[in-house]
């Protein structure tokens, strides 16, 4: 048995760079991903984050990219109202929260 493995792990690797070299490695897929902050998440950086695109802003939200593992920051700016959940109004009222900060992060 252990010669059975052994001659199939052998014939493996010698055949693993004729396979390799045959075809190109696929390109990494592009990755991004959205974050939803709460506007008065406490650190102060909201005003950053809400004003538009601004040196303060990229800043920040490149900051926070990097802390979740992403490159940088793609676009931030305030939630639209369609974009998190408890946006759609019901028959009772509710007392209104700021819209929540919107981040996309990309590798």
């Amino acid at each position: 048995m252990r010669r059975t493995v052994a001659a199939l792990f052998v014939l493996a690797t010698a055949a693993l760079p004729a396979i390799a070299g045959s075809e190109p490695a696929p390109a990494p897929k592009h990755v991004e991903k959205t974050f939803l902050i709460p506007a008065e998440d406490g650190y102060g950086v909201g005003e950053c984050l809400s004003g538009g695109p601004s040196e303060c802003g990229q800043v920040v939200a490149n900051a926070w990219c990097e802390s979740q593992g992403f490159a940088s920051a793609a676009n931030y700016g305030v939630a639209a109202q369609d974009e998190y959940t408890g946006a759609i109004g019901d028959a009772a009222p509710v007392k209104s929260a700021p819209r929540p900060l919107r981040i996309t992060c990309q590798d």
